[in-house]
C-alpha cells in the first residue's frame, strides 16, 4: 500500500462522528450505498450524464441505419480485420484489469462521514508515522469515536495506546529540554477517555515532583551565594547533576556554576573594596567606589557592594569634616568634591559644602566675611539636617561680628606700642565676655599685651643687672642679682631674670668653691687619696655650683684606691703559687681599670701567672689529665698563653677518647654443597 502526504492543514474535524456518517449513508438511495470509498464520479449527476450519452447513441445508430450504408461497411477485409483485432483487445484489458492492483485512498480528499474504519485506520497510522503531536492526536481523533463492538477494535485500542504513549514521549522531550509547561499541556492534549488518561497524570506529577527539586537545589545554592558561602554553593550545585532532567543536569547546573564562579570574583573584588576602605585615605576609599560600582545587576553581592558605596562615601565625607575641624575648609571642599554621584549622597554633599562655605567666610575674621558667612547660612533649607546647627552657628557669628569690632578697636590701640596703649588696648579686649565665640582670642591677645607692657617696664631692670655684672667678681655679682631680683614672680621678663639670677650665683660659688676643689686635686697628686677624697666631700655634699664636678673627683680617687687594694691582694694571693691561688689573683688583678697607670704592672703580672697555669696543667697530665684540663681553663682569655693552652686542652680531650673496638672480621661462609651435589 503506497502512502500519500497528508497537509498539515488536514484537520481531525473533518472525521465525522460514527452518528452523523448512518445519518448521511441512510439518506442516500440503496443502490449507492457503498461500505468503503466511493468510485471516482459515482454521484447523481454522472449517473445522469452517462444515460444522456446513451440515448444520444442510440439516436444516432438509429439514424445511420436508417440511411444507405458508406462504401467501407461493405468492405470483407475490414470487416475481417475488426473480427480479428476486437476480441483480442477486450481479452488484454479484461487481463489488464483483472491483475492491476487496488490504488491506496488519498486520506486528504476523502469525505469521513463515509469513510470505513479500515480507511479511517490507514489513514490514522499514516498521520500517527509523522510522530508529531499534531499528527498523533489527528490519528486518535480518526479512530477512538469507533463502535466499541467494532471488529477493529482491539487494532484500535492498540495503536490508541500506542500513540498516547507516543505523544507522553514527546512531551518528556519537552520536559527533558526544560519546557515543564509546553509538555504539561501536551500531556493534558491526550482524550481523558483512553487508556493512558492514568498515565498522563502519574507522567505530570513526575514531573512536577522533578522540577521542584531541580528549583529548591538552585534556590539553596542562590541562598549560598547570598551568603558568601562559594564552596557551600558548589557543593549544593553539584546536586544538580542527579537531578533526573537533563536540562537541569546541563543547562541549569552550567548556568549556575557560571554564577558561582562570576559572584565569587565578585565577593573578591568587594572584599578588596573593604580592604581598600579600611585605610581611610581618601584616594583608596574612592579606588572602592569604583570596584564596588564594577559590580554588575545580575551579582549575587551586587545588593552588598551597592550597600557598600554610601558608606564609602561617608568615610570620605568624615574625612573632610577633620579637616574643616582644623580649619582647613578649602582641603575639605576639595575632598567632598570627589565623592561620586553613585554615593547617593548628593544632599549630604550639597549640605556640607554650604556649611564649610561659610565658615571658611567666617574664619577670614572680619565683619564683612562674617556677615556673608550668616547670608549663606541663612539659604539653608529647614528641612534640611544641617538646618540646627546652621542655626547656632548664625548665632555665633552674629555675636562674633561684635567681638571682632572690639578686638579690632584693640588691636588698634595696641599697635602704638607705648604701655599706655598696651593698656588702654587690654582694657577694650575686656569687653568681650569669655564665654563669646571670640573670648578665648582676646584673652590670648591680652595676655601677649600685657606682656608686652610688663616687657617694657622690667627691662631696664635687667639690662642695668647685665652691665653690673660685667666684671665677674663676687660684689658685681651680688649686686646684679639684687638689680635682677627687683623682677616680681608672674611678670612676663621673670623667667628670664630667674636664669640669669642662677647663672649669677653659680658664678659666685664657682669662684668661692674652687680654692678648696684645688687644694684636694693638690693632695691627690701627691698620692694621698685618701685625704682628697676627705677635703673634697665637703664641696661635694653642698649642692652647690662645684658639687658635680667635686662627686666625679672623689669617685675617681675611691676607684684608684681599690685598684691600688686589689692590686696589693692579688700580689699576696699569687704567692701561694698553686692553681686556685693563682686564678683568684688573675681575677683580683683584672679588676683594676684600664685607665688606670697600675695596668702597666697587672697586665705583664697576669701573663706570668697564666703561663704558671699552664707549666703546672702539664705537670698535672702527666699523671691526670682531667684534672690537667680542668686547671688549664682557668688561663683567663686575652692572656698570653691563652691560646696554647685551648691547644693543649684539645691534645688531652683526643687522648681521653675511647680507641674505636675493631670490627669483627669477616670470613666468607663455608659451602654445604657435598662433591656429589657439585
Amino acid at each position: 500500500m503506497t502512502e500519500r502526504d497528508i497537509p498539515e492543514s488536514w484537520s481531525s474535524a473533518r472525521a465525522t462522528e460514527p452518528d452523523e456518517i448512518t445519518r448521511l449513508s441512510r439518506s442516500l438511495p440503496i443502490g449507492d450505498r457503498v461500505s468503503g470509498v466511493p468510485a471516482n464520479g459515482s454521484t447523481s449527476k454522472s449517473v445522469k450524464r452517462r444515460k444522456k450519452r446513451n440515448s444520444d447513441k442510440e439516436q444516432g445508430t438509429a439514424s445511420t441505419f436508417d440511411g444507405q450504408m458508406p462504401n467501407w461497411m461493405k468492405s470483407w477485409v475490414l470487416w475481417a480485420v475488426l473480427l480479428a483485432l476486437i476480441p483480442g483487445s477486450i481479452g488484454f484489458i479484461s487481463m489488464a484489469m483483472l491483475l492491476k492492483l487496488p490504488s491506496a485512498p488519498n486520506c486528504p480528499s476523502i469525505f469521513w462521514p463515509l469513510a470505513s474504519a479500515s480507511v479511517r485506520l490507514h489513514c490514522a497510522q499514516l498521520a500517527a508515522s509523522k510522530q508529531t503531536v499534531n499528527d498523533l492526536l489527528q490519528a486518535i481523533a480518526l479512530v477512538k469515536q469507533l463502535p466499541e463492538n467494532h471488529p477493529l477494535r482491539a487494532e484500535i485500542n492498540r495503536n490508541l495506546e500506542e500513540w498516547s504513549r507516543s505523544i507522553l514521549q514527546l512531551a518528556d522531550q519537552s520536559f527533558q529540554s526544560g519546557k515543564l509547561d509546553e509538555a504539561i499541556a501536551t500531556a493534558h492534549k491526550i482524550p481523558q477517555n483512553l487508556s493512558a488518561e492514568k498515565l498522563v497524570d502519574e507522567q505530570i506529577t513526575k514531573w512536577q515532583s522533578i522540577w521542584s527539586k531541580g528549583e529548591n537545589i538552585y534556590q539553596k545554592a542562590e541562598e549560598e551565594l547570598r551568603q558568601a558561602h562559594w564552596q557551600s554553593a558548589f557543593m549544593v550545585a553539584s546536586k544538580l547533576l542527579r537531578v533526573d532532567n537533563k536540562y537541569w543536569q546541563t543547562a541549569k547546573y552550567d548556568q549556575l556554576n557560571r554564577l558561582i564562579v562570576s559572584a565569587r570574583e565578585d565577593g573578591e573584588k568587594l572584599a578588596k573594596a573593604n580592604g581598600l576602605a579600611e585605610d581611610s585615605g581618601v584616594d583608596n576609599l574612592l579606588k572602592a567606589i569604583k570596584i564596588a560600582e564594577s559590580i554588575g545587576q545580575d551579582s549575587y553581592v551586587y545588593q552588598k557592594a551597592q550597600a557598600t558605596i554610601p558608606v564609602f562615601g561617608r568615610k570620605i565625607l568624615a574625612l573632610a569634616q577633620k579637616k574643616l575641624d582644623r580649619r582647613d575648609a578649602d582641603e575639605a571642599l576639595e575632598i567632598v568634591g570627589k565623592i561620586p554621584a553613585s554615593t547617593g549622597l548628593k544632599l549630604e554633599i550639597e549640605d556640607f559644602t554650604a556649611i564649610a562655605d561659610a565658615q571658611r567666610n567666617a574664619w577670614i575674621g572680619s565683619v564683612s566675611g562674617l556677615e556673608t558667612a550668616i547670608a549663606q547660612a541663612q539659604q539653608i533649607d529647614p528641612s534640611r539636617p544641617v538646618y540646627d546647627k546652621a542655626q547656632k552657628l548664625i548665632a555665633r557669628w552674629q555675636l562674633e561680628i561684635e567681638d571682632v569690632a572690639n578686638l579690632e578697636k584693640a588691636r588698634t590701640l595696641a599697635s602704638q606700642g607705648t604701655v599706655s596703649d598696651l593698656n588702654a588696648a587690654i582694657a577694650q579686649a575686656r569687653l568681650i565676655p569669655a564665654n563669646n565665640p571670640r573670648g578665648s582670642e582676646a584673652r590670648q591677645e591680652m595676655g601677649r599685651w600685657r606682656a608686652e607692657a610688663e616687657t617694657i617696664e622690667d627691662k631696664p631692670y635687667l639690662e642695668r643687672a647685665e652691665q653690673i655684672s660685667f666684671i665677674e667678681d663676687v660684689n658685681s655679682l651680688q649686686a646684679a642679682i639684687a638689680e635682677a631680683s627687683q623682677i616680681r614672680n608672674g611678670r612676663a621678663l621673670y623667667p628670664e631674670a630667674r636664669r640669669k639670677i642662677r647663672t649669677w650665683t653659680a658664678k659666685i660659688q664657682r669662684i668661692q668653691d674652687q680654692p678648696y676643689l684645688d687644694q684636694a686635686r693638690q693632695i691627690a697628686s701627691t698620692g694621698d687619696l685618701a685625704s682628697a677624697v676627705k677635703a673634697a666631700e665637703q664641696i661635694a655634699s653642698s649642692g652647690r655650683a662645684l658639687s658635680g664636678e667635686a662627686q666625679a673627683s672623689i669617685d675617681d680617687w675611691r676607684g684608684q684606691i681599690r685598684a691600688r687594694q686589689n692590686w696589693r691582694k692579688a700580689r699576696e694571693v699569687a704567692l701561694a703559687g698553686t692553681p686556685e691561688a693563682l686564678s683568684e689573683a688573675i681575677q683580683l688583678a683584672d679588676r683594676v681599670p684600664s685607665r688606670s697607670l697600675l695596668r702597666n704592672d697587672v697586665n705583664p703580672a697576669i701573663d706570668q701567672w697564666s703561663q704558671q697555669l699552664l707549666d703546672i696543667a702539664r705537670s698535672q697530665s702527666e699523671s691526670d689529665v682531667v684534672r690537667a684540663i680542668e686547671t688549664a681553663k682557668l688561663i683567663p682569655q686575652g692572656s698570653a698563653a691563652y691560646s696554647a693552652a685551648r691547644e693543649q686542652i684539645r691534645s688531652w680531650r683526643d687522648l681521653l677518647k675511647p680507641e674505636p673496638e675493631p670490627e669483627p672480621q669477616q670470613f666468607p661462609e663455608e659451602s654445604t654443597t657435598t662433591p656429589e651435589q657439585q
